[in-house]
């Protein structure tokens, strides 16, 4: 990692959310990187296939970059819960703070749609000075299918879907995981807008379809190969190509404290810490 010094002769943040994200290597051997502004990605596959490995591997880029915020929802509170000191909100497993979030991120869209508007503009660019938004979201069934009652699971649904497919140009990808994504869980009209894909190991080629799109897996592209001890290994879908066997970088407990600790010193003195 690149780093500035301040004035007190300490580290401070340096990347930016614009740069390609590190994601592991692809079966090459070939470093694989991701262009995450301007996109949304949605990550499936059965329980301890790697996918908390991709949104550690994201969620710790944008921890690290001085023109991004960090808003978490985690309904195992675990598997992001090490960032919570320097995201702006972390959420758990409770669903009315869940909904009044995405309700707050919706009117920050909605301004930020104004004034680009009123720019003559159609998407927040790098050198505008606004903050990307980078929206983490694990366990996302826990929020649509599980938690409350079935008019607050689709208030959620409907909120999530909404910041889906107009976050982007306003500068707020989201980057959502799940076991299954089935309709029952995701709706399919929100499942479909995710244009990034990433499908960990499947137990069914069904599911392998259900997580990377219809006919992959019949194209040779199943997440159902994936061997089951091979953890981290999974295929990623980007907009206009084809699937990518790919194996996620890991990042330990410690590593991630020590990114989460940095980050948090530096959005304290760089005022990016709970901005308003």
């Amino acid at each position: 990692m690149t780093t500035t010094m301040t004035a007190a002769g300490s580290p401070a943040l340096s990347l930016s959310i614009f740069d390609p994200i590190y994601l592991g290597v692809d079966e090459h051997g070939r470093p694989v990187y991701l262009d995450l502004v301007y996109r949304n990605l949605l990550a499936g596959g059965e329980p301890g296939g790697g996918k908390s490995g991709l949104l550690n591997a994201i969620t710790a880029h944008a921890a690290l970059c001085a023109d991004a915020r960090l808003i978490l929802l985690d309904g195992k509170l675990v598997e992001l819960g090490l960032y919570r000191d320097c995201a702006d909100e972390f959420i758990g497993p409770n669903l009315a703070d869940a909904i009044n979030l995405l309700r707050r991120l919706q009117a920050v869209m909605d301004n930020r749609y104004a004034w680009l508007l009123a720019q003559g503009r159609r998407k927040i660019s790098a050198t505008d000075g606004i903050e990307v938004i980078v929206v983490v979201i694990d366990e996302i069934a826990l929020y649509s299918a599980t938690l409350g009652n079935k008019a607050e699971q689709e208030e959620f649904s409907a909120l999530l879907r909404d910041l889906v497919a107009r976050g982007r140009a306003a500068g707020i990808p989201v980057v959502a995981a799940t076991q299954r994504p089935s309709f029952d869980i995701i709706p399919t009209s929100l499942r479909d807008l995710f244009g990034y894909r990433a499908a960990f190991r499947c137990t069914t080629t069904n599911t392998s379809n259900i997580v990377l799109g219809q006919g992959w897996a019949e194209q040779g592209y199943s997440a159902a190969d994936i061997t089951p001890e091979n953890q981290g290994e999974c295929f990623l879908l980007t907009e206009g190509g084809f699937p990518r066997r790919i194996k996620v970088a890991y990042l330990n407990d410690e590593d991630i404290k020590r990114i989460a600790a940095h980050a948090t010193w530096a959005r304290r003195s760089r005022d990016l810490h709970k901005a308003a």
